[in-house]
């Protein structure tokens, strides 16, 4: 038995390893990179249906403090009540956060990226 078959064996052998490694690495960058467009995306549709939210919201708001604010005969007491009420929520919500939305919004950027 000589010496090169042998040698070149090692050789074949070595050269489809540096293949292996640099396949591997080609893949792991293409999955990061689908990873990411999809976090990005998932951000972009979010935000753009947020502004679109926000925006309804505020019309919807406006109408119904006009609407409350002709019940009871003020325009100003309208928004005022109004005003009231969103506080009320807000304070529920600042005291419930860390239970109610630090855990969902973790879990959900944990998926997001798994």
């Amino acid at each position: 038995m000589s010496k090169q078959p042998t040698f070149t064996l090692i050789e074949s052998l070595f050269s489809q390893s540096i293949e292996y490694v640099e396949n591997r690495l080609e893949l792991m960058k293409l999955k990061a990179v689908d990873k990411t467009a999809n976090v990005f995306s998932a951000v972009v549709s979010g935000v753009i249906l947020f502004v679109i939210f926000f925006i309804f919201f505020i019309v919807l708001n406006i109408g119904l403090a006009l609407l409350i604010g002709d019940l009871v005969g003020k325009s100003y007491l309208g928004f005022l009540l109004l005003a009231m009420f969103y506080m009320i929520i807000g304070l529920i919500i600042f005291f419930g956060r860390n239970t109610w939305m630090k855990s969902a919004i973790t879990s959900t950027i944990i998926k997001k990226f798994l």
